[in-house]
C-alpha cells in the first residue's frame, strides 16, 4: 500500500447536545436569518464544461470526498460507499456497509473507511468489507487513511490508529478539552512522518506509530464564560503545502503552523465555519457572512475579501486553475479569480446544497450535492 507517511510503510458532559453547524450555533437558540445576496448577471469569463454525473445517495451528514490516484470516494447517508474515476465519473467499486454513516469517506486509493452512526469503524477494499471496529464514540471526522493504518479523530477528543489490513487497534490517544465539540469534520491529515490534528483551538503533531505528542500550536484559544462562547474547535478541511499547515478555528481565528518543528507562524482573527485552501502567496476562506477573503501566506494579512454571494451559505473553497472556486446553498458552484476574488463563471447542479467542499484533481472539479448527486466540471 502506498504510505502518506514517510517512515511508517472535555470530555463530553452527557446531559449537553453536541452542537451542530448551523444551529448556532452551537445550542444558543434560533440563528438569525438573512436575505441571501441577489445574483448578477453570469459573468461568464471562463468555460465551465459539466463532463460527467453519477449518484450516490441522500447526503445529511458531513461528507468528505478524498481524491487519491485520480480516484475519489464518496459515501452517502443510507451507507453506499462508491469509489469513481475523477476524470471520466465511471465507476470503479461500489458497496453497502448496511447501516447510516456519520463520516466518511477516507481514502488512499485502496482503502477507504467510514464511521456508522452506531459508533463502528468499517474498512473496505475493491467493494468488500475488509474489517469493522466499535468506537467509543461517535465521529464526525472522516477517517485518515495512511500508511498502511487508518486514524481516527473522535468527539471525545481522543485520537485513535488501526491496522489497515486487519483492524486491530494499534493505540489511542486521549485528549481533555472543552464540553461541547461540532458536528462536522476536523482536522487530521498527514505531513511527512507526524500525524497533525486539530484539538481545542491547537494543531497536534503526534507520532504515527504510538499517538504521543511531539508538538502543540494554537490557532485560537478559548475565551468567554460558558461553553459556547469557548468553543474553538478546528474545522476542516485544513490546508498544506510543504511543511506549513493552515487551519480554521470555529468562529475565532485563521493561522498557520510550521509542521515540522511545532511553530505557529501567525494567526489572524475569522469569524467563519468552514475549512481553507491555499497556493503559494495566499491562503483562502469563507467568513460566516459568505464573504470570500484572501489572506497572504507569509504574514496573514488580508489581500482581498468579495462580498458578492454574502449569506449564500457557502462550501469550503478550492483552487482549480486560476480559479478560487466555492458551492452554494442552492447548488451553485460559483468561480472567482485568485488575485481579486472577481466573479469569473457560475455553473447549477441539482438545485440541492453543496455539501462537500469542492474536490480539483488536476482537471475536473468534483463536488457533491445533498440530493447525492455527484458531478464532474472542467475549465476550459
Amino acid at each position: 500500500m502506498r504510505s502518506t507517511f514517510r517512515v511508517f510503510a472535555r470530555y463530553l458532559r452527557g446531559v449537553l447536545p453536541l452542537c451542530v453547524l448551523g444551529a448556532l450555533v452551537a445550542c444558543s437558540g434560533t440563528p438569525q436569518k438573512h436575505t441571501p445576496a441577489a445574483l448578477s448577471p453570469n459573468a461568464a469569463l471562463i468555460s465551465v464544461k459539466q463532463v460527467w454525473t453519477a449518484k450516490v445517495g441522500e447526503v445529511t451528514f458531513p461528507v468528505n470526498a478524498q481524491v487519491s490516484d485520480q480516484r475519489i470516494a464518496v459515501a452517502s447517508a443510507a451507507g453506499v460507499v462508491m469509489v469513481l474515476d475523477a476524470n471520466t465519473g465511471a465507476q470503479v467499486w461500489r458497496a453497502s456497509v448496511g447501516t447510516s454513516l456519520a463520516a466518511g469517506a477516507g481514502y488512499d486509493g485502496q482503502v477507504a473507511a467510514v464511521i456508522t452512526r452506531n459508533n463502528e469503524l468499517i474498512a473496505l477494499e475493491s467493494g468488500r468489507e475488509l474489517w469493522r471496529q466499535q468506537l467509543t464514540a461517535q465521529s464526525y471526522t472522516a477517517p485518515l487513511v495512511a500508511g498502511g493504518r487508518v486514524f481516527v479523530l473522535a468527539a471525545d477528543r481522543s485520537v485513535s490508529a488501526y491496522d489497515g489490513q486487519s483492524g486491530r487497534r494499534l493505540w489511542n490517544q486521549q485528549r481533555p478539552g472543552e464540553a461541547l465539540v461540532l458536528r462536522q469534520p476536523g482536522v487530521l491529515l498527514a505531513v511527512g512522518d507526524t500525524l497533525v490534528t486539530g484539538m481545542s483551538g491547537k494543531l497536534l503533531g503526534m507520532n504515527p506509530l504510538n499517538g504521543s505528542i511531539r508538538w502543540e500550536a494554537p490557532i485560537a484559544s478559548p475565551r468567554g464564560t460558558n461553553d459556547v462562547e469557548r468553543l474553538v474547535d478546528l474545522v476542516g478541511p485544513a490546508h498544506r503545502l510543504g511543511n506549513m499547515v493552515c487551519a480554521r478555528a470555529f468562529q475565532a481565528a485563521v493561522g498557520c503552523a510550521d509542521a515540522s518543528r511545532g511553530l505557529l507562524l501567525w494567526s489572524k482573527p475569522g469569524s467563519g465555519s468552514v475549512g481553507l485552501t491555499g497556493d503559494e502567496p495566499l491562503i483562502y476562506g469563507v467568513e460566516a457572512d459568505s464573504s470570500v477573503i484572501a489572506w497572504r501566506r507569509a504574514d496573514g494579512e488580508r489581500a482581498w475579501a468579495t462580498e458578492h454571494l454574502r449569506y449564500r451559505d457557502l462550501s469550503a473553497p478550492v483552487l482549480a486553475g486560476q480559479s478560487v472556486v466555492v458551492g452554494d446553498g442552492a447548488g451553485l458552484l460559483h468561480f472567482l479569480s485568485r488575485d481579486k476574488g472577481v466573479p469569473q463563471t457560475r455553473v447549477s447542479t441539482d438545485g440541492s446544497a453543496i455539501v462537500t467542499a469542492p474536490v480539483w484533481t488536476g482537471s475536473t472539479v468534483v463536488v457533491v450535492t445533498r440530493n447525492g448527486n455527484i458531478f464532474g466540471f472542467r475549465p476550459e
